[in-house]
């Protein structure tokens, strides 16, 4: 039978994680921030995303346009491809009445 402290130790690593997973955050590990992208070629955006109690869901822009409404939290989305030259890719975290909430993640590539 687990002692005192082992329980308590239990207990703590119970409560403590749920509110370590609801700091807010977005990462985007592909493409990396400053890669060069065929412009012939489709690429994928991979993304992770703890949206925190604020956020609901995410959009998607690519030059400061909104490409598309993203439900799922992490994931693979193949982007369509885009003339020569450079641009941002943003995933901004946005409430239920999608409106940004300041949560985001922009990351800048080249495409030739």
């Amino acid at each position: 039978m687990p002692n005192l402290t082992t329980l308590l130790a239990v207990a703590t690593i119970t409560f403590a994680a749920p509110a370590l997973a609801a700091n807010p955050l977005v990462t985007i590990t592909a493409p990396a921030d400053g890669a060069k992208l065929d412009a012939m070629a489709q690429a994928k955006l991979v993304y992770d995303v703890v949206p925190g109690p604020k956020g609901d869901h995410t959009h998607l822009y690519i030059d400061g346009k909104e490409i598309a409404i993203v439900r799922e939290l992490k994931g693979t989305r193949t982007l369509e491809t885009m003339a020569p030259g450079g641009h941002e890719i943003c995933i901004k975290v946005v409430n239920k009445a999608h409106t940004p909430i300041g949560l985001q993640k922009c990351i800048k590539v080249t495409v030739e």
